[in-house]
Order: C-alpha cells, then structure tokens, then sequence
C-alpha cells in the first residue's frame, strides 16, 4: 500500500482524484504528544461510530460519507482489505471550514476553567451558580480556531468565528452543529451514555455543507456514563481520559512521552468499545 497523502494524529488520508480514502489507525494523541504506543481497535471504533452517526443524522445535514465496505475498496488497496475493514471511509472532497464546531451541553474543560475566572464560556454568559459538569440550560455553540499538529486549537466568540467565515455561514454551521448535537445527546443518552460536548468539522461541496471527518466519538467528545454522572466532580468517561491521567501522574508534559503500561493500552481500548456497543446496541466486531 503506498503511503498516505496526509497523516494527521490518527488519520491517514489518501487523494484518490474525485474522492478521499480516510483511514483511523490505532495511534493516540495527548497533551499535543503522538504517543509510542497504539491502542487495538480504536481506528475501527472510531470509523464505525462515524459511519453509525452519519446514517443515524443523514435527515439533518448531508455528510461526506461515500462508502465503508471494502467491496468499494479501489483496487490497488484491495490487498489490504483485512486490515482497513472496519477502519477506512471513501469520501467526497470538500472545502473544509477553517473552525472546528463545538457543541457544549455540560460544563467540563476549558469551558469549565473560563467560567470559574468570568462567568462565561466563549463569551456566553452562563447563570450563576453552575459547578464542574453540570449540565447547560441549553446546549451552546461554541468555535474554536483550527491548529496545526502540535500546537492548541483556541477557542472564539461566535462573534469572531462571522469574521472568519461570513454571517450566513457562520449562524448555518451553529444551526446545523445544535441540531445534530441535541439529536445525538437524546439518542445517547436512553442507552446510558451523556455527549457533554463535542467536535464537528463541516466542509462546501459544490452548494451544499456538510459534515465531514469523523463525528460523535471518543476522539471528537466528552462521552460519560449515565449511570455514574454526578455533578461537582469530574466524571468517568468513555474516552482518552484514562490516558491522559497516568500521562499526567507519570509525565512532566517535556520531551518524549513515555510509552503506556499494558493494563492502561488495555482498559482504554476496553473503553472505547464499550462505547461502541452501548450507542450502536451491537456487538463490537473484531
């Protein structure tokens, strides 16, 4: 298989001419660090829960997503059928937004630590009184800047995202970003799963927008367990966390990251396939 076109932190991209073959390898990122090790499954995780997303939201925004069966696989990937099952997507090109659209529904994270100084989370006044994940009157949209690897994305004002990218798109990728959000987050939530927040990437192709790279994951949100959810502490969650944690435990965040312990590489991967099995209600097929 030749190489990549493109390698982002977990995806390889290849130019195929009238469309993109995105692939979601085992890779890990944190604190802006490729780590050393991979984690098992999670490109497949990843590739599946969008591909799930993208049929479960098709009625509300159109979306990139041309094939992920690998009976569509052109032909000079076909020898390596066995690995990108279940972890490649054939998809349309677009012209990529230059904002990631995020959708907050609890208060957790950087919006957390902005609300603690101002009051606020990306300039939205938020009531008083909200503490470490509680959750929002209502879900709000809030953009951030796209960085390159190694560096951090930073968070705007809406009123800042219309400078970059004009009113009409602006207040059409905060509409469609809510709509596909509060869908999801009902969906998740009657099968034990809370979407605190989010991350859409949102591209034109031809006249129409829509929604692109991968959608509603452990990757691009904050997934925490119903039954566990508990406002005042930070939650447990279906995500890299568990990572970030001994990284944060075992590592000054300098130089190279260390490589993960197997118990560690092991529960994450756990994790992310049981947040498979609870959104999508099927076994996760290894």
């Amino acid at each position: 298989m030749r190489k990549p076109d493109y390698q982002g932190k977990v995806r390889d991209i290849w130019d195929l001419g009238d469309q993109l073959m995105l692939v979601a390898t085992d890779r890990i990122s944190a604190f802006d660090y490729i780590l050393p090790d991979e984690i098992p499954h999670k490109g497949q995780v990843l590739t599946q829960l969008s591909v799930f997303w993208f049929g479960l939201t098709d009625g509300l925004v159109d979306n990139h997503l041309i094939s992920a069966d690998v009976a569509d696989l052109p032909e000079e990937f076909a020898p390596e059928a066995d690995y990108l099952r279940g972890r490649f997507m054939l998809v349309k090109k677009a012209e990529m937004f230059p904002v990631e659209c995020i959708v907050r529904g609890y208060l957790a994270g950087s919006g957390l630590a902005e609300y603690e100084r101002a009051g606020t989370v990306c300039g939205i006044r938020l009531p008083e009184g909200l503490i470490n994940s509680s959750k929002l009157p209502e879900a709000i949209f809030t953009p951030s800047t796209k960085a390159e690897i190694g560096d951090h994305d930073e968070n705007i004002s809406f009123e800042r995202c219309v400078e970059i990218i004009g009113e009409d798109d602006a207040q059409e990728l905060s509409r469609l970003s809510l709509a596909v959000y509060n869908t999801a987050a009902d969906y998740a939530r009657e099968r034990g799963i809370i979407i605190a927040d989010t991350k859409f990437e949102f591209g034109r192709a031809g006249d129409s927008i829509i929604l692109g790279d991968e959608v509603l994951t452990p990757d691009s949100s904050r997934f925490w367990a119903t039954g566990d959810y508990e406002p005042g502490r930070s939650q447990a969650s279906f995500d890299k966390q568990y990572v970030r944690d001994w990284l944060s435990a075992n590592w000054d965040k300098t130089g190279e990251p260390p490589h993960l312990p197997a118990d560690v590489i092991a529960r994450t991967s756990e994790k992310y396939i049981q947040a498979y099995e609870l959104i999508t209600g099927q076994a996760f097929p290894f």
